[in-house]
């Protein structure tokens, strides 16, 4: 059996390492698997194909950012017909797609390709941005109208950023069109919270099918370099709040991040990881800024550091940031986001609403009141229970299974 993914990176980024693992698992059952991406490929150990070139993904972001044509007309149009004739070529029994979206693919012709092959099709939603004209999330500024059809975009300068143009209600009609030709076609939402969304959209005839994400619960697990992490980022004795995105923005609450910097006492200390150096210079004195890091190992350290990791995100999903911080022992406080108050039990942790840095205040409070360790087991029992990778992703492989017979 052969397994085709589609994917914006591959190895990197928790979408291109979620896409990895699944394709790992499906070669450890006998199948070959290829990843198919359009940006990075981080030392990949399935089969990598890249799609187009940086080139065309720089001519694809300026069509985009004029027209606002992010999958249609000519972008990508030649990298896609070049993919096409290597998917020709391998053949694959299933073709499970990530995010298409990312300035590397054309999906009208991608879409165009797959409807003529009798093959199923599984597409892990990891956004919305497949049910809407423009967006990739909608909830920030409450809109609702992907549910009837789009139109004078609110969030057109975001991304998929178009500066010129807004092209949101053909975008609509195109994708209602477009994703609803393939007849065969698996749809997962990673989170109960996006799952019923989906419902509501124009893709609700679909079989659709929840698997939460997972993660490598032996490589995320507490660690005993607490001394040496502290040493290397100059951190002391101070209660340490981490946060995680990659890349940071206001959606994933980097401005209340700073305020809230104004708000903790000296012996307090914020760790945000995954900023450009821009930003690191920005910072007030009492947050540590790290750049982005695909060592994962190192990444797990600094969780089992923190004391508590804060997800301040205003859209978000499934983030496996979360997933990630409970298996390394860490109590988590959330926005009241999407799917990220999915990862969160009483027990594990709290959910605060959008913007409420006083009620984050609190929720830090009682962490120091009662202590990590007060919250470690229970948050690395929830891990490795429902979160664990191997689990997880075999659903996807029980699933491939399943649509083949």
């Amino acid at each position: 059996m052969k397994l085709l993914q589609i994917n914006v990176t591959s190895n990197s980024g928790s979408t291109g390492r979620i896409a990895e693992d699944i394709g790992l698992l499906a070669v450890s059952h006998g199948w070959e698997s290829y990843v198919a991406y359009g940006r990075t490929n981080n030392n990949s150990k399935n089969k990598a194909i890249r799609i187009g070139s940086g080139f065309d993904i720089k001519v694809h972001g300026l069509l985009t950012r004029v027209f606002d044509n992010h999958s249609f007309g000519f972008s990508s149009k030649k990298a896609t017909k070049q993919f096409i004739k290597e998917i020709d070529k391998i053949k694959p029994d299933i073709i499970h797609l990530h995010n298409i979206h990312g300035y590397y693919i054309n999906s009208k012709v991608l879409f165009e390709y797959l409807l003529k092959l009798n093959i199923p099709i599984v597409w892990t939603f990891h956004d919305c941005w497949s049910f809407t004209g423009h967006c990739a999330y909608f909830d920030s500024v409450g809109c609702e109208k992907w549910k009837i059809g789009c139109y004078s975009c609110t969030l057109i300068k975001s991304y998929p950023a178009s500066f010129v143009f807004d092209r949101s209600k053909k975008n609509y009609i195109e994708k209602k069109e477009l994703f609803n030709s393939i007849k065969n076609l698996t749809i997962v939402p990673v989170s109960n919270w996006l799952g019923d969304i989906i419902k509501e959209s124009f893709l609700s005839s679909h079989n659709i099918m929840i698997i939460n994400n997972g993660i490598d619960i032996n490589v995320f697990q507490p660690t005993s370099k607490n001394d040496e992490t502290r040493n290397k980022f100059g951190i002391k004795g101070e209660f340490i709040i981490l946060g995680v995105a990659s890349p940071w923005s206001e959606r994933k609450g980097l401005k209340d991040f700073i305020k809230l910097s104004t708000l903790i006492d000296k012996n307090t200390k914020i760790v945000l990881v995954g900023l450009k150096q821009k930003q690191i210079d920005d910072l007030p004195n009492n947050i540590i800024g790290i750049k982005r890091t695909e060592k994962i190992n190192q990444l797990a350290d600094l969780y089992s550091l923190a004391d508590l990791f804060l997800n301040l995100t205003y859209e978000d999903n499934f983030p496996t940031t979360n997933l990630e911080a409970l298996a390394c022992g860490t109590p988590i406080v959330t926005y009241n986001t999407g799917g990220s108050v999915e990862a969160v039990s009483q027990e594990t942790g709290f959910i605060v609403e959008k913007g409420d840095l006083h009620s984050v205040l609190n929720a830090i409070e009682i962490v120091k009141a009662n202590g990590k360790q007060y919250y470690s087991q229970k948050c690395r029992e929830r891990a490795v229970t429902k979160f664990n990778k191997k689990s997880q992703f075999q659903k996807y492989l029980d699933m491939y299974n399943k649509l083949l017979h």
